[in-house]
């Protein structure tokens, strides 16, 4: 089968484009002949097809040429017109392409005839901002294409301007133009997607769940596992990660645990300075972005890995990463994370932005084996690997080619 596999960016940017990567190995693997649309990018990954790839759009800078493409991007048009003609996919599997390509593309190639499958790595679909979260809450105000409260609320970036855009994109695309009515089926991570496109009145007859995969390989040489006696975040320093929560936990704590971050990110600057405030700077270490072997030993180290997000997290791959190597998991009741989870069991659940809570779970730890549970997290997600995740799309590709 040809595949034209489609997403803004062509590096490994976040999860989306982790699983856009990974799902080619497998297709190509299977011997499927995949071809590629993206966006060029100082960043990027080679690609044979990088001479198709648009032009970088950046939106931070706002020129009138980007402005316009943010509606209607004719450079992608055009170069998806291209590839369409040289490949000639059965199948065009979307990923994220709202803002750099437009939805214009789905457009060019529902009137090529070509079946359309869109994995929902956001929330984009059926809300402006892709978060369902605004002003520090998980936020469903857009529920019925109101999407006039994207503006009123500042939710893109808290800019007026970039508010302003995605809120006439949301009303021209999803309202007026119906374009993503043209999408033959949705792919959802989590059971939670499912059901809040549903809510937004996306037919659920068009949305199947299939969680996010691992190679299992990954994690066949893994450091030895040891209790460093620390707690680890390891992500993007941005407020929706719920850090905050973490920080004032500590506070409340019987014992004490140290608690270790690893990433980048907006906040680096505020969450330092609120550790200085709130005294804990023996407690609470910002150590930075880690990668490859330095961050799997960070993982194997730690006592417990915390997912404290306060937007509804979709199904992300550092609870994936987490759990596959064998350690405990204190997530969030968020998004489609707690799907995974059996509170106890293979991991720890606590209400998001609950900071009592929390110290409460990471204080009863020692009343568990959590190399027990380790294992039992590990288990209970060997089914997420790439050749049952392969199954499950390559059946939704078929039968829509066969219906085509």
């Amino acid at each position: 089968m040809k595949i034209l596999e489609i997403n803004k960016f062509h590096y490994l940017r976040g999860g989306s484009e982790r699983y856009f990567f990974a799902l080619q190995k497998i297709l190509k693997s299977k011997g499927h002949r995949v071809a590629v649309f993206s966006m060029k990018g100082d960043s990027n990954l080679p690609s044979k097809y990088d001479d198709y790839f648009i032009e970088a759009v950046d939106l931070n800078k706002f020129s009138i040429r980007d402005v316009i493409k943010f509606f209607y991007n004719r450079d992608a048009v055009k170069k998806l017109e291209r590839i369409i003609a040289l490949e000639r996919p059965d199948i065009a599997h979307l990923h994220n392409i709202a803002h750099q390509f437009s939805p214009a593309i789905i457009s060019v190639l529902k009137k090529r005839g070509i079946p359309i499958v869109q994995t929902l790595h956001d929330y984009k679909l059926i809300c402006p901002n892709a978060m369902l979260y605004s002003r520090n809450r998980v936020c469903e105000e857009c529920h019925g294409k109101k999407y006039y409260h994207c503006l009123l609320r500042r939710c893109l970036k808290e800019s007026y301007l970039k508010s302003l855009m995605a809120t006439i994109e949301a009303y021209w695309y999803n309202r007026i133009k119906r374009t993503y009515d043209s999408v033959d089926f949705f792919i959802a991570p989590s059971n939670y997607m499912k059901e809040a496109c549903v809510r937004f009145g996306v037919p659920e007859k068009k949305i199947k769940v299939a969680y996010n995969f691992l190679d299992f390989k990954e994690f066949e040489n893994l450091p030895p596992t040891t209790d460093g006696g620390y707690i680890l975040f390891y992500g993007r320093l941005s407020a929706e990660k719920g850090i905050d929560t973490v920080l004032e936990a500590l506070s409340k704590m019987k014992g004490k645990v140290k608690f270790k971050i690893a990433g980048a990110g907006p906040d680096y600057k505020r969450l330092s300075e609120k550790i200085t405030r709130l005294n804990l700077v023996g407690e609470a270490e910002l150590i930075g972005p880690k990668y490859g072997i330095e961050l799997k030993e960070l993982v194997s180290g730690a006592k417990a890995v915390v997912l404290p997000s306060l937007w509804p997290e979709n199904m992300p791959y550092v609870l994936l990463e987490t759990m596959a190597s064998g350690k405990t998991a204190i997530v969030a009741r968020s998004g489609g994370m707690p799907e995974l989870i059996r509170d106890k069991e293979n991991g720890f659940l606590f209400s998001a932005g609950d900071s009592s809570g929390l110290a409460k779970v990471v204080d009863g730890l020692s009343d568990y084996d959590l190399t027990e549970i380790g294992k039992r997290a590990k288990k209970s997600i060997e089914c997420l690997n790439a050749n049952s995740h392969y199954k499950q799309i390559i059946n939704l590709f078929l039968e829509l080619k066969k219906g085509a």
